[in-house]
C-alpha cells in the first residue's frame, strides 16, 4: 500500500508541475495580449473576488455577545445593591393618588413676582433750572465788562502823572493790593490744609476747628483793638462778639462732636478711591484766585468812580455769588462719583461729572448758590430763637413764625438737594423735595437738623478769614495804618471764600452720606453709626437741643 501511494504522489506531482508550465505559458500568452489591448487603448479592469472563512468570523461575533452579556449581568447586580441600600437608609413612603380638590387646599396658589422697579436713570440729558443759569451767565458777563472797565480805569489813572487820583491809586497799589494777594494765597494755603486734616485726623480736627475758630476770632478782635483806630476798633468789637458766640455754641455742641468726628470717618472713605477726586477743588480754587487777583484791580478802579461804596458793594455780592457756584461745582463734582458709589457700586469718572456739572447742572448750582446760604442764616436763626423762646409772648410768637418759615424752606431748598441733582440731574427745588421726602420716611429728620458738619465746614472758613485777617492787618498797619480796615475785612472775606471752595469735598461726602443712606441703607455700605444714632435720639438717652422743623407742642394738661 504504501508503495502504490508514493508512485500516485510522484505521478500527481509531474502532472501538476506540468499543468504548472502550461499554465506559465498560457498565463504569458494572456499578459501579452493585455499589453497589446493596453496600447490600443482597450482593455477592461479585473476583478478581484476575496474568499472568507466565515466559520471564524462567526466565532468572533459570539465571543463579543458573550462578554458584553456578562457585563451588563454584573452592572445590574451593583444597581440592585445600591437601590437596596437607598432604601434601607431613605425609605420611600408609597405614591399617593390625590384629587385635583384635596390638592387645591392643600397647597395655597402661587402668586407670581412682581416685576422690578424700573431704577432711575443717571444720565439725564436736560439743562436744570435754566432760568437761573441764564441769569447767571447775564451777570457773568456783565461782572466781567464792569470789572474790565474799572481795572482799565485803574490802569488810565495810574498813568496819569500830574493827577491826585493817580497818586492815590498808586498808594492804593503798593499798600492796600500786596495784603490781600498774600491773604488770598494764605487762604489757598490753608483751604487744602484744613482738607487734608480733615480727612486725615477727623476724631481731631472736629473739636479742634470748633474751639480754633473761637481763639482765632477772638485773637483778631484783640489784635484790631489794639491799633487803636476808630474803623478797625469796630471791626474788633465784631470779631470778639462773634467769637463769644462760637465758643457758647462749641459749648453747646460739645455732646455731638464723637457722632460728627465718627460720620467724616465714614464718609470720607469712599474719598480715597478716587485719586483724581480733588481735582474740581484744585481748578476752582485756582480760578477764584485769579478772578480774586483781576476783582481786587477793579475795586481799586471803582474807587474814582461814581457812587464807590454802592459800586463796590454790588461787586461785592457778584464775587460771593461767583465764589458760592465755585463751590457748588465742585459740591456737584463729588456728590455724582460718590452719589454713584453708594446707589449702584459704579466707580465714575471724575472729569466726566465735572463736566455735567459745569453744564447740565449748573443752572441748579447757580439756585442753590442763592438759597442755601439764606437758608443757613435762617436755620441759625431759628436755633437762637429757640434758645430764647421763653415765656415772653413776643419771643414765642416770633420763634414759632420762624419754625414755620423753616418748615417750608427746609422743604422747597435745602443743601442736601445737591446729592439728588448731581445723580439724577433733578431741578433745585425737585431735589430738595425728594431729599427731604426720604428723611422723612427714614424718620432721619430731627439727625439731620441735629447735624454739624456743615457748622464745621463753615467754621473752618471763619478760621481761615480770621488767619487772613490777622495776617493783612499786621502788614498793612505796618506799612499805612489808613488802608487796615478795608484790608482786614477784604482779608476776612478772601479768606473764607477760598476754605469753603477748598472744604466742599468733605461737605459733599457727608451729605451723600446721609441721603444714600436715606435711600439705600444697605449694610454692606453702612455700617451701625446712623441706625445707632437714631435710636439714641428716639429713646432719649442723649439730651440735644435741636432745631425742631415744628412748632413745639403745649400740653394744657
Amino acid at each position: 500500500m504504501g508503495a502504490l501511494e508514493d508512485v500516485a504522489e510522484s505521478r500527481a506531482a509531474e502532472t501538476g508541475e506540468d499543468r504548472k508550465e502550461e499554465k506559465t505559458e498560457e498565463e504569458k500568452i494572456e499578459e501579452k495580449e493585455e499589453e497589446k489591448k493596453r496600447t490600443e487603448g482597450g482593455g477592461d479592469a479585473d476583478e478581484v473576488v476575496v474568499v472568507v472563512d466565515s466559520s471564524d468570523h462567526q466565532n468572533h461575533q459570539r465571543r463579543e455577545l458573550t462578554a458584553a452579556a456578562t457585563a451588563t449581568a454584573t452592572a445590574a447586580t451593583a444597581a440592585t445593591a445600591t437601590v437596596s441600600r437607598l432604601h434601607a437608609q431613605h425609605p420611600v413612603p408609597p405614591i399617593q393618588v390625590v384629587s385635583s380638590a384635596a390638592s387645591a387646599s392643600a397647597y395655597p396658589p402661587i402668586t407670581p413676582t412682581p416685576p422690578q422697579a424700573a431704577l432711575v436713570s443717571l444720565n439725564s440729558r436736560a439743562y436744570t433750572n435754566r432760568l437761573s443759569l441764564f441769569l447767571f451767565a447775564l451777570h457773568q458777563v456783565a461782572a466781567a465788562a464792569a470789572v474790565a472797565f474799572f481795572v482799565f480805569k485803574a490802569i488810565q489813572g495810574v498813568l496819569d502823572p500830574d493827577s491826585p487820583k493817580a497818586r492815590r491809586e498808586k498808594r492804593v497799589l503798593r499798600f492796600w493790593l500786596p495784603p490781600i494777594e498774600g491773604a488770598a494765597a494764605v487762604s489757598i494755603i490753608l483751604a487744602f490744609a484744613w482738607q487734608k486734616a480733615v480727612r486725615t485726623w477727623p476724631s481731631f480736627m472736629v473739636t479742634f476747628i470748633l474751639w480754633s475758630s473761637f481763639a482765632f476770632t477772638m485773637a483778631a478782635g484783640v489784635l484790631l483793638l489794639c491799633f487803636s483806630l476808630p474803623a478797625t476798633a469796630g471791626i474788633g468789637v465784631a470779631l470778639i462778639l462773634f467769637s463769644i458766640g462760637t465758643g457758647l455754641y462749641t459749648c453747646w455742641v460739645t455732646r455731638r462732636i464723637p457722632f460728627t468726628a465718627r460720620v467724616f470717618s465714614r464718609a470720607l472713605l469712599p474719598a480715597a478711591k478716587f485719586e483724581d477726586l480733588n481735582g474740581p477743588a484744585y481748578l476752582m480754587v485756582g480760578l477764584g484766585f485769579l478772578w480774586i487777583s483781576v476783582w481786587c484791580l477793579g475795586v481799586i478802579g471803582a474807587l474814582n468812580f461814581y457812587y464807590p461804596a454802592l459800586t463796590i458793594i454790588a461787586l461785592v455780592l457778584s464775587l460771593m455769588w461767583t465764589a458760592e457756584v465755585m463751590r457748588n461745582v465742585t459740591n456737584l463734582t463729588v456728590s455724582r462719583v460718590v452719589a454713584l458709589y453708594y446707589l449702584r457700586g459704579m466707580q465714575s469718572s471724575t472729569q466726566f461729572s465735572f463736566q455735567r456739572a459745569v453744564s447740565r447742572n449748573l443752572g441748579s448750582a447757580c439756585l442753590g448758590s442763592l438759597f442755601v446760604p439764606t437758608i443757613e442764616a435762617l436755620r441759625i436763626l431759628a436755633r437762637g430763637l429757640n434758645l430764647l423762646e421763653g415765656e415772653d409772648e413776643f419771643m414765642f410768637s416770633c420763634a414759632h413764625c420762624c419754625l414755620h418759615v423753616m418748615e417750608s424752606v427746609f422743604r422747597y431748598g435745602n443743601s442736601w438737594a445737591f446729592v439728588h441733582i448731581a445723580a439724577y440731574g433733578r431741578g433745585f427745588v425737585a431735589a430738595s423735595q425728594s431729599t427731604w421726602g426720604l428723611f422723612e420716611r427714614q424718620g432721619m429728620e430731627e439727625l439731620v437738623d441735629s447735624d454739624i458738619t456743615s457748622s464745621v465746614c463753615f467754621l473752618t472758613g471763619v478760621c481761615s478769614g480770621a488767619i487772613c485777617t490777622i495776617f493783612a492787618a499786621s502788614w498793612t498797619f505796618a506799612t499805612h495804618k489808613h488802608y487796615t480796615a478795608t484790608a482786614s475785612l477784604l482779608a476776612f472775606f478772601v479768606g473764607y471764600l477760598m476754605t469753603r471752595i477748598g472744604m466742599a469735598l468733605p461737605q459733599a461726602c457727608v451729605a451723600c452720606y446721609y441721603v444714600c443712606f436715606a435711600e439705600n441703607p444697605s449694610p454692606r455700605l453702612f455700617d451701625s453709626t446712623i441706625p445707632d444714632r437714631l435710636v439714641t435720639i428716639r429713646t432719649g438717652r442723649e439730651a440735644m437741643v435741636t432745631t425742631p422743623r415744628f412748632p413745639r407742642r403745649i400740653s394744657t394738661a
